[in-house]
């Protein structure tokens, strides 16, 4: 397993004092598998992606990735947050190659492959337009090429299809589910949207209520074939979107 998380516990301090977050969550991620996570809002989803990309600390268990203990943030993961996050007085280019830009270091190379990101996916007339040029999806690609540009091995995708509208969200998350496959990342996705889960992903973890726990893990076996549009339109598609529904249903009652 790429990413191993054991008996997680995490509590933070806010403003109005301690909040458990996350308690006792154990869950794995296998190489160029596709996981959603799902569960009631504020439960800890985003929490518990920032725990795995290292930006929080847990007060208890671990988290691993590609075998070792994660303390830091680490370069083998990529982080995609709520908003594309794209400077907008930076050209397209000057956006995708940043992550060199900062690393100085392999910069010809980082170079090299932002520009063969950019062609196959068809940015590349579009590299000296700024992001208020560009439609939303095509920021929402451009954002992922900035991240593939490092090399990592795992995306975490922290609910980045939130900002768009729904016809766009379905064609620009199929869009970045292509382009995650072809280039054969592993990804962990947090979504509100079961719909999308069910569309994306070889599995779906259904957290509960804060503090999140398991609730349960859903294998979408008879959908892995499939691309997220057509999968819509298979039958399996609505049994799986009722049995996480009835997860967030009962709990939530």
């Amino acid at each position: 397993m790429i990413v191993t998380v054991e008996h997680l516990d995490l509590t933070y301090q806010s403003p109005d004092g301690e909040v458990e977050a996350l308690r006792d969550v154990s869950l794995s991620v296998a190489e160029g598998e596709f996981v959603s996570i799902v569960g009631p809002s504020g439960c800890g989803k985003s929490t518990l992606l920032s725990a795995i990309a290292g930006l929080e600390k847990p007060s208890a268990g671990t988290v691993a990735v590609d075998g070792e203990v994660v303390t830091a943030p680490s370069p083998k993961i990529g982080y995609m947050p709520q908003k594309d996050q794209l400077f907008p007085w930076r050209t397209i280019w000057a956006n995708v190659t940043l992550g060199t830009e900062l690393r100085r270091e392999g910069r010809r190379e980082g170079q090299a492959r932002a520009r063969e990101l950019l062609e196959r996916y068809g940015l590349q007339e579009f590299a000296k337009k700024t992001p208020g040029q560009l439609s939303g999806g095509m920021r929402q690609r451009c954002a992922l090429i900035r991240t593939l540009v490092t090399e990592p091995k795992i995306l975490l995708l922290d609910e980045p299809f939130s900002a768009l509208d729904y016809q766009t969200r379905l064609t620009v998350s199929a869009d970045i589910y292509a382009i995650i496959r072809r280039e054969g990342k592993t990804a962990l996705l947090v979504t509100h949207d079961i719909s999308e889960s069910v569309s994306l992903s070889d599995r779906v973890i259904v957290l509960s209520r804060r503090p999140a726990t398991v609730r349960a893990v859903h294998d979408l076996a008879e959908l892995r074939s499939l691309p997220p549009m057509e999968r819509r339109d298979h039958p399996a598609f609505r049994r799986y979107f009722n049995d996480i529904w009835k997860e967030l249903d009962v709990h939530a009652g």
